[in-house]
């Protein structure tokens, strides 16, 4: 005897909210490998992201309708609704994080501990996209509303010698595998250590730049830390946060580098000392 089982219907809207979500799961990892390989321009690869993330929230919303649906007319799809739902919250998640952080933070995209007289970007100057953010640090406005957001970024004054300095800093830099353009450190005709660095921040992949300053002082020397978004009005933080992170790193190595002895300028050379001729007549002459 054949048993008839009455199959309830799929809810319409779960099973679209699924398919929502499922592509703009795909259209995310697309734009983020776009965007870290360089394949397109950075803002074709932005309009890709965020076209997914509009993708993410139809596909919350058609799962929360189909949630009163399910509920109303007792069809089937609430499995289907929750994937959607917990795919949309997992990519909704951390731009709505950023959102938050670039709601309180001020506006900047240039952090340096020494705004009076910043370190230069001079290789990285060259090599930045015309349409990036400006090298020339913004100025006194840009100042304040840094020392207002973060009053702890400062410059590092230490009792070791720049050589040294210049030595722990750019160990610093290489364990942290950023790409060095440009590496000078200080010597007799040129006192200041210079650093340069492209730095790739961790989902998307963007390029921001670093540089480091190492100057002599009277009772050691002096490190600058400056870091910049190439792209953009405001960094969410992230400069900030490279900025102190790297400063705790250079002082602790600092102080476990050992201290580079530095070779003084050869001086004038003594006068040669000229043997003395003995008296003619040979011995000299006795006590008469």
């Amino acid at each position: 005897m054949r048993r008839y089982y009455d199959e309830q219907p799929t809810s319409q809207l779960a099973l679209w909210a699924r398919r929502m979500a499922l592509f703009s799961l795909a259209a995310t990892f697309v734009s983020i490998i776009v965007v870290r390989s360089g394949l397109l321009e950075l803002r074709p690869a932005l309009a890709t992201f965020a076209g997914a993330l509009v993708l993410a929230v139809i596909a919350l919303l058609l799962a929360f309708c189909a949630f009163v649906v399910i509920w109303r007319e007792g069809l089937m799809g609430m499995g289907q609704a929750l994937t959607a739902i917990a795919l949309a919250l997992a990519l909704l998640a951390y731009p709505a994080y950023l959102a938050i952080k670039a709601y309180r933070l001020p506006r900047i995209y240039d952090i340096t501990t020494d705004p009076i007289d910043p370190p230069r970007f001079e290789v990285l100057a060259r090599i930045r996209p015309r349409n990036a953010n400006p090298v020339i640090y913004a100025g006194l406005s840009a100042a304040e509303l840094q020392r207002a957001a973060y009053p702890n970024i400062e410059s590092i004054d230490k009792d070791a010698n720049a050589p040294t300095a210049f030595k722990a800093a750019l160990k610093v830099i290489n364990r942290r595998k950023w790409r060095v353009v440009d590496q000078r450190p200080p010597t007799a005709t040129r006192r200041e250590g210079h650093i340069e660095a492209v730095v790739r921040t961790p989902i998307m992949g963007f390029r921001e730049d670093v540089v480091v300053r190492v100057r002599p002082t009277t009772d050691g020397s002096r490190i600058d830390i400056r870091s910049s978004s190439r792209y953009g009005s405001f960094d969410f933080g992230s400069n900030a946060e490279r900025v102190r992170t790297l400063s705790d790193d250079i002082d602790n190595a600092v102080g476990d580098e050992k201290p580079e002895e530095t070779t003084p300028l050869p001086g004038p050379m003594p006068p040669s000392k000229k043997s003395k001729a003995p008296p003619k007549g040979g011995q000299s002459s006795a006590k008469k």
